[in-house]
């Protein structure tokens, strides 16, 4: 159940739910999951779209917003499957001479109408669940395919495995997409930071970026996590996604999100996306970062 649901049917608010949710997770009762809770031994369970859809969808908004000022005109890249990703191709239906390759039946949709966008879609068995082609003929259709860059969302992430998926042939897709691009962008708002499922399909070590929203500062282990990966050398962007800060507020308007750049310990390998100017701040940076940014993200590591 989401967190929303459980503070409707206690009839209290989602900041007490929350508590009562971690409280009852150490106590081995439950498995806190994507905003909500599931039944312990759900490890490889996966919710169907409509569910997702509904879940953090504010924060999915910002993501999105922050990842599309990314993406520069005449560009070609891969975009995978998910709720987070369909917000980010609506978004790049504006970018001309854009060429996206796809595995998601609900990426194309979004772009279906972008007369100044390539639409390329691989072959494969479409997945009803989550709507996206998969198995030998998505993953044959994508060899030989070389892009700048793919944007990929998963159900989970932490600093010790990377990206992870609940289902096989979505995994095994997903390698496949990381194989024909030179960068990876995950994009994984904070329910999804500290959740481990079954299927691994971007190690840490190839995640070149992460764009993510700001974790609550009662949510201890998004943070943490935030923390290890930068540790790892995932450079990190973070949107502001509601005026509350929590998951199931009302959206930031058109224009007014907010943005905080985790720096990096040190170097790793690639240069920052082109064009992505602030937004993805490489680690060479943080010498000469200004005090206020300093201070704010001190401030991070101790929530």
């Amino acid at each position: 159940m989401s967190l929303r649901e459980l503070a409707r049917v206690v009839q209290t608010s989602e900041v007490t739910v929350r508590r009562d949710v971690r409280a009852l997770e150490a106590e081995g009762l439950l498995d806190r999951r994507h905003g909500g809770a599931v039944l312990p031994g759900g490890f490889t369970r996966e919710s169907g779209f409509p569910q997702k859809s509904h879940l953090a969808t504010a924060e999915k908004t910002a993501i999105a917003d922050l990842a599309a000022g990314l993406v520069e005109e005449g560009e070609a890249i891969v975009v995978g499957a998910g709720t987070t990703t369909q917000e980010l191709a609506r978004r790049l239906a504006r970018v001309p001479g854009l060429t996206v390759v796809t595995n998601s039946l609900l990426v194309a949709q979004a772009l279906a109408h972008a007369n100044r966008v390539e639409v390329v879609m691989t072959g494969g068995t479409l997945r009803g669940s989550n709507y996206a082609l998969v198995g030998s003929g998505a993953e044959q259709s994508l060899q030989g395919l070389r892009v700048s860059r793919a944007f990929l969302s998963g159900s989970g992430l932490t600093a010790e495995r990377g990206l992870s998926t609940s289902n096989m042939l979505s995994a095994s897709v997903d390698r496949a997409l990381v194989q024909a691009a030179a960068e990876v962008v995950v994009l994984a708002d904070h329910t999804k930071l500290g959740t481990d499922t079954m299927f691994q399909t971007v190690p840490t070590d190839l995640i070149t970026h992460l764009v993510t929203d700001e974790p609550p500062g009662h949510d201890d282990r998004a943070v943490t996590e935030l923390q290890a990966l930068a540790d790892q050398g995932v450079q990190i962007a973070v949107a502001g996604s509601s005026a509350s800060g929590g998951a199931g507020g009302d959206p930031v308007p058109a224009g007014r999100q907010s943005r905080r750049d985790v720096p990096l310990p040190g170097p790793r390998r690639g240069q920052p996306i082109p064009g992505a100017g602030p937004q993805l701040r490489s680690a060479s940076a943080l010498g000469d970062q200004p005090q206020p940014e300093r201070a704010r993200v001190a401030d991070l590591r101790r929530r």
